[in-house]
């Protein structure tokens, strides 16, 4: 099979698209027939080594966390999955022709989806969800401030909030406060405007996306007692507060996953998409998000 190969750390030169050996798959595995994958942040970081310290690959590695696409041979222990059915989940290894999955993380996309919408779900979904749920951890009618509001995340991370009957204010640089005022929320705050966060005071949580000196400077909005959620580690100068501080890292939840789309089939929340490319031009495609401000997804064909 064809896939995206990561032979050393380094830049996006470093993927390579090249012959390999299709995977094999264990009693509760199953093969799936990539259709559609995107890019994450993750995905480059992986790459360059930045995460290396928590997350060491064992080189040469086949990147990518999102999955969707159509079951080929099942495990003989696996119950519910056939061949053809079209299935999403946040897997690994899926910058590929084929990957492998454990059946329990599956769900199956919804009938309103293709599988380039469904390739853009799978880690930012579960990302959202659960730091909000997990990490948060809300009770109805508190105020959250939700960072990075337009990023694909964060947009989850609202919306969950909301379905908890909870007050949610998007934090977004100022020059973004117009398109943000399209999303499902009670208000929105220049998070890169310090007179605007000087109005922010008695927040019961925020749920960060962004990290480094923004939370930092966020950090006095929260009440005594409060709770920041983030998915990037425990800020620097957090310990100075009365707060709770619960980071995350997202891990499979097919149920909820499989809920959340429903979701967005309906239209419910949004995650855009601005390009779709070939597996091929992965290099380009890491670059480019990699960059910044591309405006939404890129997702990944093979």
């Amino acid at each position: 099979m064809k896939a995206i190969v990561l032979h050393q750390y380094g830049g996006p030169e470093q993927l390579r698209y090249e012959d390999t050996e299709r995977p094999e798959y264990g009693d509760y595995e199953v093969l799936v027939k990539v259709k559609a994958t995107s890019v994450n942040p993750i995905d480059f970081k992986l790459r360059s080594g930045a995460a290396k310290a928590r997350i060491p690959l064992e080189l040469p590695a086949i990147l990518g966390r999102d999955l969707a696409g159509e079951v080929v041979e099942t495990g003989r222990s696996v119950t519910g999955f056939s061949k053809g059915m079209r299935v999403m989940a946040l897997a690994n290894g899926t910058y590929a022709e084929y990957t492998v999955a454990k059946a329990h993380v599956l769900a199956l996309i919804p009938s309103a989806l293709d599988f380039e919408r469904a390739a853009a779900l799978p880690l930012v979904v579960t990302t959202g969800a659960q730091l909000i749920e997990r990490a948060v951890k809300p009770q109805r009618g508190q105020t959250i401030l939700v960072t990075g509001a337009l990023g694909g995340v964060a947009r989850v991370a609202i919306h969950v909030a909301r379905k908890h009957g909870v007050r949610v204010f998007a934090g977004v640089r100022g020059t973004e406060k117009d398109q943000a005022a399209q999303l499902a929320v009670d208000g929105v705050v220049a998070i890169d405007s310090e007179e605007e966060i000087a109005h922010l005071h008695g927040l019961d949580a925020i749920a960060d996306t962004v990290g480094g000196t923004t939370i930092q400077r966020l950090l006095k909005s929260i009440r005594p007692g409060g709770v920041l959620g983030s998915v990037l580690g425990v800020p620097e100068g957090a310990q100075n507060y009365n707060i709770r501080v619960e980071p995350i890292m997202a891990v499979p939840d097919a149920s909820r996953l499989s809920q959340l789309a429903e979701d967005f089939a309906r239209g419910e929340f949004s995650i855009p998409i601005a390009r779709i490319m070939k597996l091929q031009e992965a290099p380009e495609a890491q670059r480019l998000a990699e960059k910044g401000n591309v405006g939404g997804k890129i997702i990944l064909i093979p």
